[in-house]
């Protein structure tokens, strides 16, 4: 499972990722809020701690933009004893445990395990890529922060597509799993139209690849760089 953490502690950061990664977690560090909220767009982990106190900002701030785009990714909160106050704020902003500082490793790792036992892993609720993302629980897709409309058939392309980044899928493919198990007889043109209405709706986003004569491949073009502090 893949966690976020926001810290912008680098001897804290680096201490708890590397513990958390001999325990099976793959952890992707972040030193500020803004950082963080770049990483979320562009993909759901599994869980997201998040220190109250960053740079930029509270933790408070980043727990509310997840409610809103990130529905129940899972969320806990690092603050110190004597912040009663940000316990507060931190529940009532949709975080869903918290961690004082400064904590044993082994108990932030039980309150990493009992709450995913809780929640289960939710990343596999978002599909992305690039700036495109596909909330398969409440059948939503946007791209670069905005909601986007689609038909059920350029919905079910995208889906597809996405389910599939990185691997090249023929027209014969496509059509098949997207139309033949309805029952109707689709031609050919019919692909071509819907992936050129899809692509109209995502403002012609470059991720979604023509393998001439073959089909269509989805795969990132942006570089994303997450900061992951050495060991």
């Amino acid at each position: 499972m893949v966690i976020y953490y926001v810290e912008d502690d680098e001897d804290i950061a680096r201490s708890t990722r590397i513990y958390l990664e001999q325990n099976g977690y793959d952890v992707s560090v972040f030193a500020s809020i803004q950082e963080a909220k770049k990483a979320l767009a562009a993909r759901c982990p599994s869980l997201v701690l998040v220190d109250w106190n960053m740079p930029d900002g509270q933790g408070s701030v980043l727990c509310r933009w997840i409610r809103e785009n990130r529905g129940e990714l899972p969320v806990i909160f690092l603050t110190v004893r004597s912040d009663a106050k940000d316990i507060v704020d931190g529940f009532s902003c949709g975080a869903d445990d918290y961690v004082v500082k400064p904590f044993e490793l082994e108990v932030l790792l039980s309150r990493i395990r009992a709450l995913l036992r809780r929640t289960g892993d939710t990343s596999m609720r978002y599909l992305s890529c690039d700036d495109i993302v596909l909330d398969r629980e409440g059948i939503h897709v946007s791209c670069m922060g905005e909601e986007v409309f689609l038909s059920p058939a350029e919905y079910r392309l995208l889906l597809l597509l996405l389910e599939n980044k990185g691997r090249t899928l023929t027209r014969g493919k496509i059509l098949e799993a997207l139309w033949d198990v309805e029952g109707k007889f689709v031609n050919d043109n019919t692909l071509t139209v819907t992936l050129k209405r899809l692509r109209e709706k995502l403002h012609q986003p470059a991720c979604i690849k023509t393998v001439r004569s073959i089909g269509y491949r989805m795969e990132e073009t942006i570089c994303r760089k997450e900061n992951r502090l050495e060991s």
